[in-house]
Protein backbone atom coordinates (compact mmCIF):
# COMPACT_ATOMS: atom_id res chain seq x y z
CA UNK A 1 0.00 0.00 0.00
CA UNK A 2 1.19 3.69 -0.89
CA UNK A 3 1.41 6.14 1.38
CA UNK A 4 0.51 9.75 0.49
CA UNK A 5 -0.89 11.51 3.54
CA UNK A 6 -0.64 11.13 7.02
CA UNK A 7 -1.49 12.37 9.91
CA UNK A 8 0.80 13.16 13.17
CA UNK A 9 -0.96 13.60 16.59
CA UNK A 10 0.94 15.63 19.03
CA UNK A 11 3.14 18.50 18.19
CA UNK A 12 5.42 18.41 21.13
CA UNK A 13 8.65 17.51 22.00
CA UNK A 14 8.62 13.88 19.14
CA UNK A 15 5.54 15.02 16.95
CA UNK A 16 6.76 18.22 15.89
CA UNK A 17 9.77 16.71 14.85
CA UNK A 18 8.62 13.41 13.18
CA UNK A 19 6.01 16.12 11.29
CA UNK A 20 9.13 18.09 10.07
CA UNK A 21 10.93 15.22 8.42
CA UNK A 22 7.78 13.98 7.20
CA UNK A 23 7.13 16.56 4.94
CA UNK A 24 10.93 17.68 4.50
CA UNK A 25 12.68 14.31 3.97
CA UNK A 26 9.67 12.29 2.97
CA UNK A 27 7.36 14.99 0.87
CA UNK A 28 4.29 14.17 2.06
CA UNK A 29 1.04 16.09 2.43
CA UNK A 30 1.12 16.21 7.40
CA UNK A 31 -1.82 16.87 8.98
CA UNK A 32 -0.52 17.92 12.27
CA UNK A 33 -2.81 17.74 15.57
CA UNK A 34 -3.06 18.71 19.03
CA UNK A 35 -5.45 19.30 21.70
CA UNK A 36 -4.80 22.69 21.97
CA UNK A 37 -3.71 25.84 19.87
CA UNK A 38 -0.98 26.98 21.99
CA UNK A 39 0.77 23.23 21.49
CA UNK A 40 -0.01 23.59 17.50
CA UNK A 41 1.84 27.21 17.71
CA UNK A 42 4.90 26.06 19.40
CA UNK A 43 5.15 23.10 17.77
CA UNK A 44 5.48 25.32 14.13
CA UNK A 45 7.69 27.46 15.99
CA UNK A 46 10.03 24.88 16.61
CA UNK A 47 9.46 23.61 13.01
CA UNK A 48 10.43 27.07 11.50
CA UNK A 49 13.44 27.41 14.08
CA UNK A 50 14.57 23.87 12.57
CA UNK A 51 14.12 24.83 9.19
CA UNK A 52 16.26 28.05 9.61
CA UNK A 53 19.02 26.30 11.22
CA UNK A 54 19.51 23.71 8.05
CA UNK A 55 18.88 26.81 5.84
CA UNK A 56 22.08 28.84 8.05
CA UNK A 57 24.04 25.51 7.34
CA UNK A 58 23.09 25.06 3.45
CA UNK A 59 21.25 21.65 3.32
CA UNK A 60 17.88 23.42 2.64
CA UNK A 61 16.83 26.31 0.22
CA UNK A 62 14.21 28.98 1.27
CA UNK A 63 11.96 27.29 -1.58
CA UNK A 64 12.37 23.85 0.14
CA UNK A 65 11.39 25.25 3.49
CA UNK A 66 8.63 27.25 2.66
CA UNK A 67 7.73 24.27 0.40
CA UNK A 68 7.58 22.07 3.82
CA UNK A 69 5.65 24.33 5.61
CA UNK A 70 2.92 24.40 3.23
CA UNK A 71 2.38 20.71 3.46
CA UNK A 72 2.02 20.67 7.00
CA UNK A 73 -2.09 21.63 7.88
CA UNK A 74 -2.75 22.23 11.57
CA UNK A 75 -5.75 20.94 12.99
CA UNK A 76 -7.45 21.02 16.86
CA UNK A 77 -9.56 18.04 14.77
CA UNK A 78 -8.98 14.38 15.43
CA UNK A 79 -11.69 13.36 13.01
CA UNK A 80 -10.47 15.99 10.52
CA UNK A 81 -6.66 15.20 10.94
CA UNK A 82 -7.47 11.44 10.19
CA UNK A 83 -10.28 11.26 8.07
CA UNK A 84 -8.28 11.21 4.77
CA UNK A 85 -4.54 10.20 5.59
CA UNK A 86 -2.90 6.37 4.64
CA UNK A 87 -1.06 6.58 8.08
CA UNK A 88 -1.26 8.28 11.68
CA UNK A 89 1.41 8.54 13.69
CA UNK A 90 0.51 9.20 17.09
CA UNK A 91 2.85 10.97 19.44
CA UNK A 92 0.82 11.81 22.42
CA UNK A 93 2.58 11.44 26.27
CA UNK A 94 3.83 8.59 27.28
CA UNK A 95 0.82 6.84 29.05
CA UNK A 96 -1.19 4.20 28.24
CA UNK A 97 -4.76 5.39 28.83
CA UNK A 98 -3.98 8.39 27.08
CA UNK A 99 -2.76 6.20 23.98
CA UNK A 100 -5.39 3.45 24.50
CA UNK A 101 -8.25 6.19 24.44
CA UNK A 102 -6.69 8.18 20.98
CA UNK A 103 -5.91 4.91 19.08
CA UNK A 104 -10.40 4.17 19.93
CA UNK A 105 -11.21 7.43 18.41
CA UNK A 106 -8.79 7.64 15.67
CA UNK A 107 -9.97 3.50 15.18
CA UNK A 108 -13.19 5.20 14.65
CA UNK A 109 -12.72 8.13 12.48
CA UNK A 110 -9.73 6.85 10.02
CA UNK A 111 -10.34 5.40 6.64
CA UNK A 112 -10.44 1.83 6.64
CA UNK A 113 -7.15 1.35 5.04
CA UNK A 114 -4.88 3.20 7.18
CA UNK A 115 -2.34 2.24 9.72
CA UNK A 116 -2.40 3.46 13.15
CA UNK A 117 1.70 3.67 14.31
CA UNK A 118 2.54 4.98 17.68
CA UNK A 119 6.07 6.29 18.57
CA UNK A 120 5.61 4.97 22.47
CA UNK A 121 8.93 4.31 23.50
CA UNK A 122 7.49 1.41 25.96
CA UNK A 123 4.21 0.69 25.64
CA UNK A 124 2.96 -2.53 24.08
CA UNK A 125 2.22 -1.94 20.57
CA UNK A 126 -0.39 -5.19 21.27
CA UNK A 127 -2.19 -3.91 23.95
CA UNK A 128 -2.67 -0.19 21.20
CA UNK A 129 -3.84 -2.76 19.01
CA UNK A 130 -6.48 -4.22 21.07
CA UNK A 131 -8.02 -0.99 21.43
CA UNK A 132 -8.84 -0.96 17.87
CA UNK A 133 -11.01 -3.03 15.03
CA UNK A 134 -7.72 -3.02 13.39
CA UNK A 135 -4.90 -4.73 15.03
CA UNK A 136 -2.94 -5.94 11.81
CA UNK A 137 -2.91 -2.55 10.78
CA UNK A 138 -1.12 -1.21 14.36
CA UNK A 139 2.55 -0.91 14.66
CA UNK A 140 5.39 0.56 16.69
CA UNK A 141 7.01 3.32 14.37
CA UNK A 142 10.10 4.58 17.28
CA UNK A 143 11.63 7.95 16.51
CA UNK A 144 14.72 9.17 18.23
CA UNK A 145 15.04 12.84 19.75
CA UNK A 146 15.77 15.01 17.94
CA UNK A 147 13.97 13.20 15.20
CA UNK A 148 15.29 15.76 12.91
CA UNK A 149 18.93 14.77 13.49
CA UNK A 150 18.25 11.11 14.91
CA UNK A 151 18.77 8.11 12.37
CA UNK A 152 17.13 5.49 13.78
CA UNK A 153 13.39 3.73 13.57
CA UNK A 154 12.36 1.25 15.63
CA UNK A 155 9.72 -0.39 13.91
CA UNK A 156 7.53 -2.69 15.98
CA UNK A 157 5.71 -5.68 15.79
CA UNK A 158 2.50 -6.35 17.44
CA UNK A 159 1.18 -9.76 18.20
CA UNK A 160 -1.63 -9.43 15.34
CA UNK A 161 0.63 -6.36 12.77
CA UNK A 162 0.79 -8.08 9.77
CA UNK A 163 3.98 -8.30 7.65
CA UNK A 164 2.66 -5.84 4.92
CA UNK A 165 1.82 -2.96 7.71
CA UNK A 166 5.91 -3.87 8.64
CA UNK A 167 6.75 -3.47 5.14
CA UNK A 168 4.91 -0.31 4.73
CA UNK A 169 6.21 1.11 7.52
CA UNK A 170 9.59 0.01 6.41
CA UNK A 171 9.70 1.66 3.20
CA UNK A 172 8.20 5.20 4.33
CA UNK A 173 10.82 5.25 7.03
CA UNK A 174 13.47 4.95 4.78
CA UNK A 175 11.73 7.37 2.29
CA UNK A 176 11.60 9.68 5.02
CA UNK A 177 15.67 9.36 5.32
CA UNK A 178 15.74 7.03 8.23
CA UNK A 179 17.68 3.36 8.85
CA UNK A 180 15.42 0.85 10.24
CA UNK A 181 15.63 -1.89 12.91
CA UNK A 182 12.53 -4.57 13.21
CA UNK A 183 11.66 -5.65 16.51
CA UNK A 184 10.42 -8.88 15.92
CA UNK A 185 8.22 -8.74 18.60
CA UNK A 186 6.72 -6.59 20.91
CA UNK A 187 8.68 -6.34 24.17
CA UNK A 188 8.63 -3.48 26.98
CA UNK A 189 11.69 -1.11 25.84
CA UNK A 190 12.05 -2.39 22.46
CA UNK A 191 15.80 -2.83 21.48
CA UNK A 192 17.39 1.03 22.22
CA UNK A 193 15.56 1.65 26.03
CA UNK A 194 16.41 -2.25 26.99
CA UNK A 195 20.17 -1.77 26.67
CA UNK A 196 19.90 1.93 27.63
CA UNK A 197 17.51 2.43 30.56
CA UNK A 198 19.64 0.03 32.36
CA UNK A 199 23.40 1.67 32.04
CA UNK A 200 21.64 5.14 32.80
CA UNK A 201 20.44 3.85 35.91
CA UNK A 202 23.83 2.23 36.68
CA UNK A 203 25.70 5.81 36.41
CA UNK A 204 23.17 6.91 38.66
CA UNK A 205 23.76 4.45 41.16
CA UNK A 206 27.72 5.24 41.18
CA UNK A 207 26.75 8.74 41.32
CA UNK A 208 24.25 8.33 44.19
CA UNK A 209 26.67 5.44 46.16
CA UNK A 210 29.55 9.01 46.11
CA UNK A 211 31.72 6.33 43.73
CA UNK A 212 32.64 9.11 41.50
CA UNK A 213 31.64 12.35 40.66
CA UNK A 214 29.74 13.44 37.67
CA UNK A 215 32.24 14.82 35.37
CA UNK A 216 34.04 11.36 35.85
CA UNK A 217 31.13 8.63 35.23
CA UNK A 218 30.26 11.14 31.72
CA UNK A 219 33.76 10.81 30.85
CA UNK A 220 34.77 7.29 31.76
CA UNK A 221 32.05 6.48 29.31
CA UNK A 222 32.33 8.99 26.77
CA UNK A 223 36.06 8.04 26.55
CA UNK A 224 35.89 4.05 27.67
CA UNK A 225 32.56 3.18 25.30
CA UNK A 226 33.12 6.32 22.99
CA UNK A 227 29.30 7.13 23.80
CA UNK A 228 28.82 11.14 21.73
CA UNK A 229 27.81 12.21 25.38
CA UNK A 230 28.02 10.81 29.14
CA UNK A 231 25.20 8.73 30.43
CA UNK A 232 24.34 11.46 33.56
CA UNK A 233 24.39 14.50 30.65
CA UNK A 234 21.89 11.91 28.65
CA UNK A 235 19.87 11.31 31.07
CA UNK A 236 19.30 14.95 31.45
CA UNK A 237 18.57 15.35 28.30
CA UNK A 238 15.96 12.73 27.94
CA UNK A 239 14.30 13.58 31.61
CA UNK A 240 14.91 11.58 34.48
CA UNK A 241 10.95 11.33 34.71
CA UNK A 242 10.84 9.81 31.30
CA UNK A 243 13.86 7.35 32.26
CA UNK A 244 12.30 6.45 35.71
CA UNK A 245 8.84 5.16 33.73
CA UNK A 246 10.71 3.23 31.57
CA UNK A 247 12.26 1.55 34.23
CA UNK A 248 9.70 1.31 36.52
CA UNK A 249 7.67 -0.59 33.13
CA UNK A 250 10.75 -2.81 32.31
CA UNK A 251 10.81 -3.84 36.24
CA UNK A 252 7.17 -4.60 35.87
CA UNK A 253 6.51 -6.68 32.81
CA UNK A 254 10.12 -7.85 32.05
CA UNK A 255 12.17 -8.60 35.08
CA UNK A 256 12.95 -7.19 38.76
CA UNK A 257 16.78 -6.52 37.50
CA UNK A 258 15.31 -3.67 35.81
CA UNK A 259 14.53 -2.07 39.06
CA UNK A 260 15.48 1.88 38.83
CA UNK A 261 18.04 3.24 41.60
CA UNK A 262 16.71 5.04 44.75
CA UNK A 263 18.82 7.93 43.37
CA UNK A 264 16.72 8.77 40.43
CA UNK A 265 13.40 8.03 42.16
CA UNK A 266 14.78 10.64 44.48
CA UNK A 267 15.28 13.37 41.79
CA UNK A 268 12.55 12.87 40.06
CA UNK A 269 10.73 13.71 43.50
CA UNK A 270 13.01 16.81 43.89
CA UNK A 271 11.80 17.52 39.77
CA UNK A 272 15.45 17.99 39.20
CA UNK A 273 14.07 16.23 35.94
CA UNK A 274 17.30 17.78 33.48
CA UNK A 275 16.94 19.99 30.73
CA UNK A 276 13.25 20.83 30.81
CA UNK A 277 12.79 22.05 34.39
CA UNK A 278 16.65 23.47 34.54
CA UNK A 279 18.46 21.66 36.06
CA UNK A 280 19.29 17.80 37.07
CA UNK A 281 23.07 16.71 37.18
CA UNK A 282 23.95 19.98 35.10
CA UNK A 283 22.76 22.92 35.44
CA UNK A 284 20.62 24.29 31.90
CA UNK A 285 19.29 27.47 33.26
CA UNK A 286 23.33 28.85 32.24
CA UNK A 287 23.65 29.23 28.37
Amino acid sequence: MGIRKIAVLGAGLMGHGICQVAAQTGGYEVNLRDIEQRFLDSGVQMIKKSLQKFQSKGKLTETQATATLNRIHQTLDLKEAVSDVDLIIEAAPENVQIKRAIFKDVDQHAPPHAIIASNTSSISITELGSATKRPEKVCGMHFFNPPQLMKLVEVVKGAKTSDETVQTILDMAHRMGKETVLVKKDCPGFIVNRILIPALNEAVALHWEGIADRDDIDKAIKLGLNWPMGPLKLLDYIGADTTLAIAEVLTRELDPKFQPCPGLKQMVKAQLLGRKTGKGFYDWTQK
